[in-house]
């Protein structure tokens, strides 16, 4: 899971004591966690890492004192990115995760019996190996997948290789914050390149703030998006840890049918139904409730 910073500015750590974790990603608001362990705390080649269990929240991990997953919620995220778009394609073959270090996508989407490859591409190395360690419970099927294939590598850049031209049925952008090197995997040049590694009828999928706390983070996302793709839309989920409230989620299609239709939802339900997917939070109802946008969301929809 990532999440983006309100403002491009480098993040300051807030860890109050060693019992206790705030998060103060919105000015004005913070969150509190009572920690009863520390599993990892570390600087990284990118950023500061830190693992520990909680008392209300499960396991924990935080980059730059932001939390960016919990075992209690990470389906309300990974759930909606992935088996949405799946569901409604249909035919997903070809997965590509950007950043999603932790895995939680990447094991939902090797869920599907007819996905071939999923390719995780994450540019610090040292999340994923944590994560695989003290995150097992959510990740331990997909570090041991034939299909998976894991890079701790610059995602921009991977994109950007002759390779990845094309490949691609899905691309999810699960990205880190907006400065230092997660800086390239927002703005034009970036959706140009996942446009290109897309495959024609692909989709990518999108994490777009807390529209509560966010708002800006809609509207620039679609405008930009819109410049790149002939269709793209919002959907909502409700992850807990993302204070805010909806967690808004973008996507794009290269010349794919439109997400969230009437057919759209029909046809997601009847492959639901016959895959057999076992889900913590995604269902057929949760589907189509996804686009219904309350009237100030709907607003911040250019």
């Amino acid at each position: 899971m990532a999440r983006p910073q309100p403002q491009p500015t480098k993040s300051k750590r807030h860890t109050a004591s060693d019992d206790q974790q705030v998060e103060r990603l919105h000015k004005g608001y913070a969150q509190s966690m009572e920690v009863t362990k520390v599993l990892a705390d570390e600087q990284s080649k990118f950023q500061h890492i830190r693992i520990f269990d909680t008392v209300a929240n499960g396991r924990v991990m935080t980059l730059d004192d932001i939390v960016q997953i919990t075992s209690r919620d990470e389906s309300a995220y990974a759930d909606m990115l992935t088996h949405l778009p799946m569901l409604e394609h249909g035919k997903v073959q070809s997965v590509m995760i950007v950043g999603g270090g932790d895995l939680s996508i990447a094991d939902e989407a090797l869920k599907h019996k007819n996905v071939k490859e999923v390719v995780l591409v994450d540019i610090d190395g040292r999340v994923i190996e944590l994560c695989q360690k003290h995150f097992g419970e959510i990740n331990a099927k997909a570090f041991k997948d034939k299909r998976m294939t894991i890079e701790a590598a610059d995602a921009f850049e991977y994109l950007g290789r002759k390779s990845s031209k094309n490949r691609f049925d899905l691309i999810i952008a699960d990205r880190p914050d907006p400065v230092g090197p997660g800086k390239a995997l927002f703005g034009e040049t970036f959706y140009d390149r996942v446009k290109n590694a897309l495959k024609p009828g692909g989709y990518a999928t999108f994490q777009t703030g807390v529209p509560f706390y966010q708002p800006w983070e809609i509207t620039e996302a679609l405008q930009e998006l819109s410049r790149f793709f002939p269709k793209s839309g919002l959907y909502l989920s409700v992850v807990p840890t993302y204070i805010g409230g909806f967690m808004a989620l973008s996507w794009a299609s290269k010349g794919g049918k439109p997400l969230g239709t009437p057919a759209g939802i029909k046809k997601a339900a009847a492959a639901y139904k016959k895959s057999k997917l076992k889900c913590d939070y995604y269902n057929p109802q949760i589907h189509a409730a996804a686009f219904a946008l309350p009237n100030w969301i709907a607003k911040l929809v250019p």
